[in-house]
């Protein structure tokens, strides 16, 4: 029989940087999250930026409970007074460490409280009317204050730093320059981890595939194909009711005929 594999902690990660890339997900349902630590994933991501997220870490943990899995925390965190509440609270759900896109003043606040915290260099989505959605780092200006940025991140106390759509090759030369590890996500196979969404892995919406993913399956039409079925056989259920074809024979309960007749008289008499 096979043993559970060993739950990975921030120490085991960091001894495992440059000796082979990890794979890393982001999951959003107990679901996704049980099919990669089936799958044998190494790392998984998840939302805590809302109420709804929130409720749903502890059942992710549940649905994996040998997977190293990080809180992506909400964007916006005001103080660092704030920033250490809601960390406690990822951690207090079950999560492994907390991603959090915030300045290197609120990651240092989490991590001198010893929460486990990954920042973000590269692109960051929510800053996009800074930079537009392109890649970060192909100037030399650009590339020096990417480094700059990273080391300001490691100097706070975060363990890890997702970097996002920067050119392949700095990518790796700054992976090498840092203690932490950093989490390509469409940076190339030079990093410490290699990081995708499960949307994009299943294919499971119907826009352009970002060029920097891979999607596997096509969910998104077999959802659609899934939704055709169901009305179909909804229609169907509604016929076989109009034309008395439902129910047959087979789904009736059949009861004594003689008890029914003698159940009618008792009934008349009373």
């Amino acid at each position: 029989m096979l043993r559970p594999r060993k739950k990975y902690t921030v120490y085991d990660l960091q001894q495992l940087k440059g000796k082979r890339c990890l794979t890393h997900i982001h999951v959003k349902s107990p679901e996704e999250a049980a099919a990669a630590e089936e799958a044998g994933v190494d790392l998984m991501s998840c939302s805590f930026d809302s109420p709804e997220a929130q409720a749903r870490l502890p059942a992710l943990v549940a649905a994996a409970p040998n997977s190293f899995l990080s809180g992506a925390t909400p964007h916006g965190l005001a103080t660092p007074a704030e920033a250490i509440r809601v960390g406690f609270r990822a951690l207090e759900l079950g999560a492994s460490s907390v991603y959090c896109s915030a300045s290197s003043r609120i990651i240092e606040a989490m991590a001198n409280e010893g929460i486990p915290v990954v920042g973000h260099l590269g692109l960051v989505p929510r800053h996009v009317t800074w930079t537009g959605y392109r890649a970060i780092g192909k100037t030399a200006r650009e590339a020096r204050e990417l480094f700059a940025q990273m080391k300001a991140l490691e100097n706070a106390g975060a363990y890890a730093a997702e970097l996002e759509v920067v050119p392949h090759a700095l990518a790796s030369y700054l992976s090498s320059q840092t203690s932490m590890l950093l989490m390509s996500l469409g940076s190339g196979s030079g990093c410490d981890t290699q990081f995708l969404f499960s949307d994009d892995i299943l294919g499971d919406y119907d826009e352009r595939l970002p060029r920097h993913a891979k999607a596997y399956r096509n969910f998104f039409e077999e959802h659609r194909r899934l939704q055709r079925e169901r009305v179909s056989a909804f229609q169907e259920y509604i016929a076989d009711v109009q034309e008395g074809r439902f129910p047959d024979r087979s789904h009736l309960i059949e009861m004594d005929p003689n008890v029914l007749a003698a159940v009618k008289e008792d009934l008349k008499e009373s």
